[in-house]
């Protein structure tokens, strides 16, 4: 069970961190980055603790042109000789 539900609205996005962040009652933060929800994980969890919060966010808001498939999965043009 997640210790909150939390808006995407109320995270904060940290260039550092290259995620959405917010503040964990042990003093650390919780993180996201913007690949998991784009490949739609919403389990934001704080690097110091056991805790985590399930994230509410609109996927559509997240997904790529080809559908949210992680890079790993885009294909890619080959040449044939």
């Amino acid at each position: 069970m997640s210790y909150d539900d939390v808006e995407i609205e109320d995270m904060e996005w940290s260039e550092e961190l290259q995620a959405f962040t917010y503040p964990c009652p042990c003093g650390d933060l919780f993180q996201i980055t913007k690949e998991e929800l784009r490949v739609g994980e919403e389990i934001a969890r704080c690097p110091s603790c056991s805790l985590y919060i399930t994230v509410i966010y609109n996927m559509d808001d997240f997904a790529d042109s080809d559908g949210g498939r992680p890079p790993s999965e885009q294909l890619q043009p080959i040449a044939v000789s």
